[in-house]
Parts: structure tokens; C-alpha cells; sequence
């Protein structure tokens, strides 16, 4: 089982909207850890660990959930580190 962290910056319009409790809410549908949190430019932060099909498909069903408010999103994949024991909205 390998596992990885991927970091993905959705930029549109991903505030306001609900997206990070809808991205919270198809979290629980998936094996993954990590976090979604607003940033300062307008986009939307969001962190997921876990087994690498696991996390794709996760990413994959925020993207189709949330495709009409996301102009882009620029994905990071790295090693998992670990550090998270749940999904969470940070703030």
C-alpha cells in the first residue's frame, strides 16, 4: 500500500459557496485524512493523505461535486507524512 499527500489549490469562486464543509462531507466517503481550509487570495487549500487510489478518487469526486465554482486547480503530490488523524476544515 503506498500512501502519498497530495496538495491542491482550487482557485474560482471557492469561498462563499460551501465548499470546504461539501469537501468535508465527501471526505467521509473516502480513506483519506487531511484538511480544507479558505487562504487569503480567494482560493481554497485542500490536504489529503492516504493510500494513492484512495486519495485520487477523493480529489476526483471534489472536482466533479464542486466543477461548477473551480477555474483550476493545481495539484502536489509527496510523501505522506502521517500527521493527521481526520479531515477537517481548518481555519
Amino acid at each position: 500500500m503506498t500512501t502519498i499527500r497530495i496538495n491542491v489549490q482550487f482557485v474560482g469562486r471557492v469561498q462563499g459557496v460551501g465548499f470546504r464543509y461539501t469537501t468535508v462531507n465527501v471526505a467521509r466517503g473516502f480513506k483519506v485524512t487531511g484538511y480544507v481550509r479558505n487562504m487569503l487570495d480567494g482560493s481554497v487549500q485542500c490536504v489529503a493523505e492516504g493510500e494513492r487510489d484512495e486519495v485520487r478518487r477523493f480529489i476526483d469526486a471534489v472536482n466533479e461535486r464542486m466543477s461548477s465554482y473551480i477555474r483550476n486547480a493545481d495539484e502536489n503530490a509527496a510523501a505522506a507524512t502521517g500527521e493527521f488523524d481526520s479531515f477537517d476544515v481548518r481555519y
